[in-house]
């Protein structure tokens, strides 16, 4: 999948690999369709082989002048410190130029120029490109920032997509899905830089569990992305349906042809009946195309990307703080986590995680900090729960409170840990401490249970609208243990029709029927009340005095 030879890299990286015509797909079973996040799409908390991308604050690669083609650096395997490997090709354009193999205005070529030459989707010109347009270029600074993320990842997906052999379109593709950015999350539980939704992710081998999205994976998400798109277009046999497929789904867009051939339509993309996003997606690419071709016609610039890698991958061989990785790179956590923003836990297993994207200069940072670091690499481990237990007692098995163990676990209240989840926890050196095997690192859950009986379970239909909160007061139970009963945010909502499970309590009859009994029984209540109280002697309005007994 990735760069196996220097010398073909080069020759990608110089532009010179013509694109061909878009592969066919294979064949398959349909795939559940991907649900794209719209342009501002909302941030939420890579592993790889070969890595290539840009970094955080977008700027040259300046490698030594004496790397080799291929730079391999071994750290000592040392139980304390762990090992770790430096395996990237550098700068090839660079190293090429130098040696005199290339002119040096076509090594140092921008990378949208070669985005612009792989060009080869039909346009698309209508009205609603048009408006499309008119909206990016309204928006300067909205693009601005776009571009700026996408110029720490744009040379690994073009280079993934000509190395298929497929239009360079689809390198612009997440422009209009995150606006680059590989932490975004939908509403529709959309994540990362491609949108995959949690079925179509696992349909295409990202893994998601309690350690780790690789939806959020920037490599990963990238091959599978290209593979989903590869086969629509196989299927469909044109980039504009495929691109359709992508957002709406195949099985929607075949039906959409069908209808259409039945009635003696045409079947062409604009031809479709379709939802009003999907009427939009490919107008919005051939806007972000248009722009990309000429910023200067609707008085736009786009900012100079290097056409060579921005980072390295860093193999690790040793369970490593999140903490100790981002002090070793010299980086800060935000720049950190924009390059490996797969990672759901303060610690990364290595037997799920065995590299990390660090941008050239501060990959030869981590190794030689690495080296020189003494004591633990990671404070946290991960331990199978045995048997069904409340928090406070797992707690104090661990040696953690129990506020704490909630808190990096994210365990509402009122619940129950149940056997076979898998929590994090501190790593001791008596116990715990040995690395997490790749069986926890793949397959971690955690399942949760209500912490008592909570009366009657019920199970809703949501209607149109109900979110958590409003159901929650509703049955008046809280929040946190509705959505973890249904697996869901405590902010989130519900789909129309979708079932609901509710642990109903007794509770207080509705103020409106007890108001219409006390009218109905008149004074009895209230004399009672008062007799219950104080006690009258027999003919007398003046009540006894009660002896405390």
């Amino acid at each position: 999948m990735f760069l196996t030879d220097v010398a073909k890299s080069a020759r990608r990286v110089l532009g010179c690999l013509a694109v061909v015509s878009a592969l066919s797909g294979c064949a398959g079973l349909p795939a559940p369709s991907v649900t794209p996040a719209s342009d501002e799409a909302v941030a939420t908390p890579a592993a790889a082989s070969q890595a290539e991308v840009t970094a955080i604050t977008p700027r040259p690669v300046q490698p030594e002048a004496s790397a080799p083609a291929a730079m391999t650096t071994q750290a000592p395997a040392d139980a304390a410190t762990g090992a770790a490997t430096i395996v990237a090709p550098p700068d090839s354009a660079s190293a090429a130029a130098e040696t005199g193999d290339v002119p040096d205005e076509v090594a140092s070529q921008d990378l949208w120029e070669r985005i612009r030459e792989g060009f080869a989707m039909p346009d698309l010109d209508n009205g609603l490109v048009r408006n499309r347009e008119q909206y990016y270029a309204a928006r300067p600074d909205y693009v601005q920032r776009m571009t700026e993320r996408a110029s720490r990842y744009l040379f690994h997906i073009v280079e993934e997509v000509q190395q298929r052999g497929l239009p360079t379109e689809l390198a612009l593709l997440p422009f209009i899905e995150s606006a680059f950015n590989p932490q975004a999350l939908s509403s529709a539980r959309a994540s990362g830089m491609w949108q995959f939704i949690p079925s179509t992710g696992r349909h295409y081998d990202l893994k998601q569990n309690l350690f780790r999205d690789e939806r959020r994976d920037v490599l990963a998400s990238t091959r599978a992305a290209l593979d989903y798109l590869t086969r629509l277009h196989g299927m469909f046999g044109d980039w504009h349906l495929a691109l359709a497929a992508y957002n709406w789904g195949e099985g929607s867009v075949q039906r959409a042809i069908a209808r259409n051939r039945q009635a003696g339509r045409p079947t062409d993309y604009e031809s479709l009946r379709m939802p009003t996003e999907t009427r939009y997606y490919v107008p919005k690419l051939q806007a972000i195309k248009n722009i990309v071709a000429r910023p200067e016609a609707f008085g736009l610039a786009l900012n100079r990307i290097e056409n060579h890698p921005y980072f390295l991958t860093v193999e690790i061989q040793r369970d490593m703080d999140v903490d100790v990785a981002v002090e070793l790179a010299g980086l800060t956590r935000a720049e950190f986590m924009a390059l490996n923003p797969q990672l759901n836990k303060p610690v990364i297993l290595a037997a799920g995680v065995p590299q990390l994207l660090l941008p050239y200069d501060n990959a030869k940072l981590f190794m030689r900090n690495l080296r020189q670091h003494r004591g633990p690499l990671a404070s946290w481990t991960a331990w199978v729960v045995p048997k069904t237990q409340p928090p406070a007692e797992l707690a104090r098995q661990v040696g953690m409170s129990e506020a704490e163990l909630r808190a990096v676990n994210k365990i509402p209240p009122n619940m129950v840990v149940k056997a076979g989840s898998t929590l994090l926890i501190p790593r001791n050196e008596r116990k715990h401490a040995q690395d997490v095997s790749g069986h926890i690192a793949d397959n971690a859950t955690l399942a949760l249970a209500p912490n008592r009986p909570v009366g009657r379970r019920l199970v809703i239909r949501a209607a149109q609208g109900d979110t958590v909160a409003r159901l929650a007061k509703r049955y008046r139970v809280p929040a946190a243990e509705l959505a973890a009963w249904n697996g869901v945010s405590p902010s989130g909502r519900f789909a129309r029709g979708q079932q609901v499970v509710v642990y109903t309590r007794a509770t207080p009859r509705p103020v409106a029927k007890q108001t219409a009994q006390a009218q109905k029984s008149g004074s009895t209540r209230q004399t009672t009340r008062q007799t219950a109280k104080a006690p009258v002697k027999q003919g007398s309005k003046t009540p006894v005095k009660v002896a405390r007994q």
